[in-house]
C-alpha cells in the first residue's frame, strides 16, 4: 500500500506541506539539551513533543484520561535544529468505542524565516482509561468532537 493509499484509507486529509492541518496543541522551542551528537534535535524528543500534544487533544475528545497505545506511519521529513520553534497540530482521524486515532504534524519556524516547515507527521492512537487504568468507553454526549 502506498503512502497516498494509506492516507486515503485512514481518511486523513492529504497535506500539501504548505500549512499545518488540524488544531494547535503545543508549541515549544528546540533547545541545545535536546540535540544528538550531530547537533540536530533528537527524533525521540520530537516524537515526545508530538505525543504530548496528541495526548492533550485526545483527552479533550475522550473527555477523560488517555494513554498512547500505538504510533504508526511516522514520517521524519526534515531535521529540527536548535532554536526552531516547534508547533504540534492534531487532526481527528476516527473515534472508536474506547480509542481515538489522530494524525499529528510537527511544524517548525526557523529563525529568519516567515513560513513554517512540516518536519514530521504520523498517526497516533490513544485509549480512554478510567481511574484504575482500565479502558473505558468514550462518551458520545457533551460538546461536539473536534473535526
Amino acid at each position: 500500500m502506498s503512502s497516498n493509499d494509506r492516507h486515503a484509507a485512514l481518511q486523513v486529509p492529504l497535506n500539501m506541506e504548505t500549512e499545518p492541518g488540524g488544531e494547535l496543541c503545543i508549541r515549544t522551542l528546540a533547545m541545545p539539551a535536546d540535540t544528538n551528537a550531530n547537533g540536530d534535535i533528537f527524533g525521540g524528543w520530537l516524537l515526545g513533543q508530538m505525543d504530548l500534544g496528541g495526548g492533550v487533544f485526545a483527552s479533550k475528545v475522550a473527555q477523560s484520561r488517555t494513554v498512547t497505545v500505538a504510533i504508526e506511519a511516522m514520517n521524519f521529513r526534515k531535521a529540527v535544529y536548535v532554536g526552531d520553534l516547534v508547533s504540534v497540530y492534531a487532526n481527528l482521524v476516527r473515534v472508536g468505542r474506547t480509542s481515538v486515532m489522530l494524525h499529528i504534524e510537527a511544524w517548525v519556524l526557523r529563525r529568519k524565516e516567515v513560513l513554517s516547515i512540516l518536519v514530521t507527521d504520523g498517526n497516533f492512537t490513544y485509549v480512554s482509561i478510567d481511574d484504575q487504568g482500565h479502558p473505558q468507553a468514550i462518551k458520545r454526549d457533551g460538546p461536539p468532537i473536534p473535526a
